[in-house]
């Protein structure tokens, strides 16, 4: 797995539960064209919380288990979008498949589009007084395919994305620049080169989701009662942080997990910070049930929770990965084959051709700066792409000729092909 890591102590590290243009002005934003969005019935948008619960703590054991000793961050939201999205376009098998790795929510008394609908509503509705929180989803396909109808309807209604042009078949590294340019804007700089060089080659759409965060703490920590102290690395090497203090803070403890709620101004987010228990090794997380039941005490609050002070780690995080590998082994390998199904979408939709994500996360005094960006790339059927169409429209020239000799046995000229 290709993954760039990066972490800047001024501090250290915790387990805690996104192209720059050369000099000159920027390109215009691409024309983007939405699909009819329907109005759907009001749905409950917790169980698809519980869902990108249960796939970022899939996708991060997955990941911890190839990288055990490295900081790792991640947007299991804008993960869940980019592959929901594309989920919206598969049928069959590949549909099941994928349905199980993100965890969806079984059918019942609300639809599929409803619950998406609710669920992106939700996001929206984050940001606040402290709180600059954005997410934006978008399709990028190449002008040369068809992208069906109902795709498009059903995208709009589920994430309000639209779908903009790009020339990823004919000129890949053009479209790669425009993709950058629209996820470093929506990051506000954090993600400049989501797409690598070279990442779009048989490329026919790309399917996008950014996701912007800058949150002040309820309770900001005082810069003065920060203090250099040891932090023990998973490699077992003890390394020197920054340790921001403050309290008091509700906690829970279940099975030897020591969980600290952390909120945000405003009240509508917080940071979950969870302790292992002591003496754990390896890639330990807990179970989706388990990390749920916590947050939903936390977030109640009331009785029966603790009450601490912390002392936490300033961190400084940045990563970017593809995530094929990772979401092949969680069950997903059909849909990168040729016997995927993404009739959906296109009868011109082959497969999933690349899952790139980029994240990073700042945690300082003041609060909390993160951003995520997801591109999941789809291959046209080379069966069914027609190239650059050079269309005969007006007075032309034939010649059939023998290729071994150069013989012209016939040539003609066509001016009118409706007369005799």
């Amino acid at each position: 797995m290709h993954m760039k890591n990066e972490l800047r102590i001024a501090a250290g590290a915790a387990l805690a539960a996104l192209l720059i243009t050369g000099c000159g002005s920027a390109p215009p934003p691409p024309v983007i064209a939405h699909g009819v969005a329907a109005r759907e019935p009001q749905a409950d948008p917790r169980p698809y919380g519980n869902a990108d619960t249960a796939l970022g703590l899939d996708v991060l054991g997955a990941w911890c288990k190839d990288n055990p000793q490295a900081n790792l961050v991640m947007s299991p939201s804008s993960l869940a979008s980019g592959l929901g999205m594309t989920y919206l376009g598969a049928r069959g098998g590949t549909a099941r498949a994928m349905a199980g790795v993100l965890h969806l929510p079984a059918a019942g008394s609300q639809s599929l589009a409803a619950g998406l609908q609710a669920r992106s509503a939700a996001l929206r509705r984050l940001g606040g007084k402290g709180v600059t929180l954005s997410a934006s989803d978008q399709v990028w396909a190449d002008p040369g395919l068809k992208t069906n109808r109902t795709y498009l309807d059903a995208v709009a209604t589920g994430y309000d994305a639209g779908l903009a042009q790009a020339p990823l078949l004919t000129d890949p590294e053009k479209a790669r620049q425009e993709i950058n340019q629209a996820i470093d804007t929506a990051t506000k700089g954090h993600i400049p080169d989501l797409l690598r060089p070279g990442s779009l080659q048989n490329i026919g759409w790309v399917l996008t989701d950014a996701l912007y965060m800058n949150a002040a703490w309820a309770t900001p920590f005082d810069p003065d009662d920060t203090v250099p102290d040891s932090f023990t690395t998973a490699a077992g090497r003890r390394v020197q942080a920054h340790f921001m203090i403050n309290g008091s803070y509700s906690a829970v403890s279940v099975n030897g997990w020591t969980a600290v709620w952390l909120p945000y101004r405003g009240g509508k987010l917080a940071m979950e910070a969870l302790l292992p228990p002591a003496g754990t090794a390896g890639c330990a997380l807990p179970s989706a049930a388990a990390l749920t039941a916590m947050t939903s005490r936390l977030a109640a609050g009331g009785a029966g929770l603790l009450n601490r002070s912390v002392a936490f780690p300033k961190v400084s995080l940045a990563t970017q990965a593809s995530l094929k590998p990772v979401l092949s082994s969680l069950g997903m390998g059909v849909a990168f084959t040729q016997s995927a199904d993404f009739a959906g979408l296109s009868k011109q939709a082959c497969c999933i051709g690349l899952v790139e994500q980029a994240a990073t996360l700042d945690i300082g005094e003041k609060g909390t700066v993160a951003s995520a960006a997801t591109a999941v790339g789809m291959q046209a059927s080379s069966a069914r792409v027609l190239p650059l169409q050079v269309r005969f429209d007006r007075p032309y020239l034939l010649v059939v000729a023998a290729p071994a000799t150069g013989e012209p046995l016939f040539m003609a000229r066509i001016t009118n092909p409706a007369a005799r």
